[in-house]
């Protein structure tokens, strides 16, 4: 694989989603480089994470790599497809919230077993097969909702952003504990001077002193549990709003609301129809609906 198309997207794209090793019987394949390259990150973080150091660690030159994979960017696309199949295959069981709980704890805890992954950055990653699958499981658990397509995706986005915001927070911790050789408790235990002028809050000063600091809430427990209630709210609001009927502008029966959230007011093609064309044959007239009384009405067409 040549070195140059390094930075093409289209490239890394193909290289994620290629069928499997050509040849297998190699004695260096990509699916070795891979798995030694999640070791090393595993113990180093991406930071000590080099093409020298895997390709010590599986006993072949540095060059030898780039027969397989053009860089070490396109390898960290690799690796964290790669982990994701340490997923296990969801259960299915239980409500969207119950299922949506459980690809959260499991995102979390892949998260805690290669702090790695959090110290991706950037907006443009290429997914891989194994990330798009459980990027669609996730989708799935609400897709049964009432929710529109946008606030599905939104939803979906915001637990995936939680778990690994609370991840960084757990690489930054521990990198910080690495550089100075103190854990955090000690380090912020060992803040007098500060907490000396902390007595000029008095809300502070009162959470402090009625032992909200001594045993603070779990973050990830705490946050995952708040969001699942907002997303919750969010469904029964459109299970409430699906459920409040209105009636055809053209013959009176009920019609039902779309899921998209975009308002009907016709039951039926039929009736939509009848409405264009009673418009049509108003010339010179404002557009107005004729509806079964024979009153008019804003304009409004189905979705």
């Amino acid at each position: 694989m040549a070195r140059g198309k390094a930075g093409d997207p289209d490239h890394r794209v193909e290289l994620l989603w290629r069928d499997g090793d050509p040849d297998p019987k190699r004695g260096l394949s990509l699916e070795r480089i891979v798995r030694a390259a999640v070791e090393v990150a595993d113990a180093e973080g991406l930071s000590g994470l080099s093409m020298r150091k895997v390709a010590e660690r599986l006993g072949f030159t540095t060059m030898s790599l780039y027969r397989h994979v053009p860089g070490r960017d396109q390898l960290v696309d690799l690796m964290s497809d790669a982990v994701m199949a340490e997923l296990p295959v969801p259960e299915g069981a239980g409500g969207w919230r119950a299922r949506l709980e459980e690809c959260a704890r499991q995102g979390w805890e892949l998260h805690r077993r290669h702090p790695w992954l959090a110290e991706r950055r950037g907006t443009r990653q290429v997914p891989g097969p194994n990330g798009v699958a459980r990027y669609e499981h996730m989708l799935s658990t609400v897709a049964g909702t009432r929710l529109t397509a946008a606030e599905t995706i939104a939803s979906i986005g915001l637990v995936g952003r939680f778990v690994e915001a609370e991840a960084v927070r757990l690489v930054e911790i521990a990198q910080a504990e690495r550089s100075s050789g103190v854990s955090e408790e000690e380090w912020w235990g060992s803040r007098d001077s500060l907490y000396a002028e902390l007595d000029r809050y008095p809300v502070l000063t009162s959470l402090w002193e009625s032992g909200g600091y001594d045993d603070p809430e779990d973050p990830f427990e705490f946050g995952l549990a708040r969001i699942l209630d907002g997303i919750e709210l969010l469904v029964q609001r459109r299970d409430e709003s699906r459920d409040e009927t209105s009636t055809c502008r053209i013959c009176g029966n009920p019609v039902e609301q779309s899921a998209t959230g975009r308002p009907r007011a016709y039951c039926s093609r039929a009736c939509q129809q009848r409405a264009y064309r009673a418009r049509k044959g108003s010339a010179g007239e404002p557009d107005r609906d004729l509806g079964p009384n024979g009153r008019g009405g804003a304009r409004s067409e189905n979705a």
